[in-house]
């Protein structure tokens, strides 16, 4: 099926997106219960250094030993790794409708995330990530975050689309306002059923025959 309304790609954040968020507040706070951590300690000492692990300068053991192993622990870096990564899981509906959507307008999906190396690479491997996905414009590998627009100057370099033909889906509001500041189309993603709507009011409307 051609292109709808000149639309030929989709950028996507992965975290809230595609899948659950893979390292927030829900997640830490949840670590801190399961691993008896001092809840003010921990989120201080991640806020100083989270966005460096991101932008790809830290590897996730070295971001660990600052923000949990800087003294002596009754459990290892492999117990809390495996806990972090079990915080991932899929939005199976919005995984769905992108490969739909994918498929029947021949678009181009790129994602445009903040997350850490050892974090995307699981997420990708675990959920197949790249067999719907041409491209990944992630921090760790660019080594420029969002906010920066940047990273969506990247992301339309790669991808080789012009701003007017691409449409963001994000689930924090500023980072789609950004993307906008170049003429990107955006979607503020608060759940399944309002983002295929919005999808749909752009002409990307999904057959339910298609598979």
């Amino acid at each position: 099926m051609p292109r709808s309304n000149g639309i030929s790609a989709l950028f996507l954040d992965i975290g809230g997106v595609l899948l659950t968020n893979g390292w927030d507040r829900h997640s830490r706070r949840a670590a801190v219960e399961i691993f008896h951590l001092d809840l003010d300690e921990m989120q201080e000492r991640h806020h100083l250094t989270f966005d460096t692990y991101e932008e790809g300068r830290l590897t996730l053991h070295e971001y660990l030993n600052r923000v949990v192993f800087y003294k002596e622990r009754p459990f290892s870096h492999d117990d809390f790794r495996k806990f972090m990564f079990s915080r991932s899981q899929p939005h199976d509906d919005m995984l769905n409708l992108v490969r739909k959507l994918r498929s029947q307008y021949n678009l181009r999906t790129v994602t445009v995330s903040n997350e850490g190396r050892e974090l995307t690479e699981y997420r990708i491997q675990n959920f197949g990530l790249a067999s719907m996905i041409d491209a990944f414009i992630v921090s760790c590998f660019v080594h420029t975050r969002k906010p920066d627009t940047e990273i969506f100057r990247i992301a339309l370099n790669i991808s080789q689309a012009r701003p007017e033909e691409v449409i963001y889906i994000d689930d924090r509001p500023i980072f789609v306002e950004v993307a906008s500041t170049l003429g990107i189309h955006g979607i503020h993603h608060e759940n399944f059923e309002s983002t295929r709507g919005k999808l749909a009011e752009f002409g990307l409307k999904e057959n339910k025959k298609a598979k």
